[in-house]
């Protein structure tokens, strides 16, 4: 039951960084671009490293002691490939003007844009596809804070860097529009909430099935749920807020700290 806990407190603390984000629209002028972008390079690394080296192989092993060999391995690659589709399928939902991960800055959200309403619109548009894309990111956390939680460290921070920015493009228009850094807050800050809402899903739907074979699919799955978010989003957006150079060693950074991490507790 202990670890039970200990899941969800970190999947809530990586859910509840879009409230970072919001502090940091209200009180940045300009946008630390290197910054940025080598923290976002640094998730994908630590994101795909963990993926392929630890969650993957975790899979692919609970299935094949159970399956054997040969159908546990069709199986986890199944189910890698599955959480791929099922992230992108919820990309795909949701309108690339009001996705949450497009680029975003302080200075391009604080730029006039003419009717209130619309703003509202759109900070609204915005908190309500975080959630929505927020909630497997959940679900991938608590698992693998469940299994293992010094595994699940480095990725909740690696998760709490990319909700950062989501936290500024919830907040921005929604404090425009009103003009309550308060309201502004709270959306933002509600939007983060679909991550432990979907680890609470997951424990109460799951848990009662929950057998090698199902954690082996699910284990699997969430791999390819990491690994799709650090190409489609994490990686891109670190290129366009910086050079191509400073992701990249964002990137091996991350590899390099996750992969000591995980030696460590060998």
């Amino acid at each position: 039951m202990g670890n039970i806990w200990i899941a969800f407190l970190l999947t809530l603390v990586a859910g509840l960084s879009t409230g970072i984000g919001s502090c940091i629209a209200f009180i940045a002028k300009q946008t630390n671009k290197k910054f940025l972008s080598v923290s976002l390079g640094f998730s994908a690394g630590v994101m795909i490293y963990v993926s392929m080296i630890e969650i993957f192989v975790e899979a692919q092993g609970r299935l094949a002691g159970v399956l054997g060999e040969r159908v546990g391995s069709w199986i986890t690659v199944a189910a890698f490939f599955g959480g791929m589709l099922l992230i992108a399928l919820i990309d795909k939902l949701i309108p690339s003007e009001k996705n949450p991960h497009e680029v975003k800055s302080v200075e391009a959200e604080n730029e006039p844009i003419d009717k209130r309403s619309k703003l509202m619109r759109m900070g609204l548009f915005t908190a309500l596809a975080i959630a929505l894309h927020n909630f497997p990111e959940g679900l991938a956390t608590f698992v693998s804070a469940l299994q293992e939680p010094s595994v699940a460290i480095p990725i909740v921070v690696a998760i709490a860097i990319h909700n950062i920015p989501e936290g500024i493009a919830v907040s921005v228009p929604i404090y425009q529009a009103t003009g309550s850094k308060l309201k502004a807050f709270r959306y933002s800050f509600l939007s983060g909430l679909a991550e432990p809402i979907g680890a609470l899903v997951g424990w109460l739907v799951l848990m009662p099935i929950m057998n090698d074979t199902v954690f082996g699919i699910i284990f699997a799955a969430v791999a390819g749920i990491m690994v799709f978010i650090s190409f489609d989003e994490l990686l891109p957006a670190a290129r366009e807020y910086g050079e191509h150079h400073l992701s990249l060693y964002g990137l091996i950074s991350g590899m390099v700290v996750m992969s000591v991490s995980l030696l460590l507790f060998i």
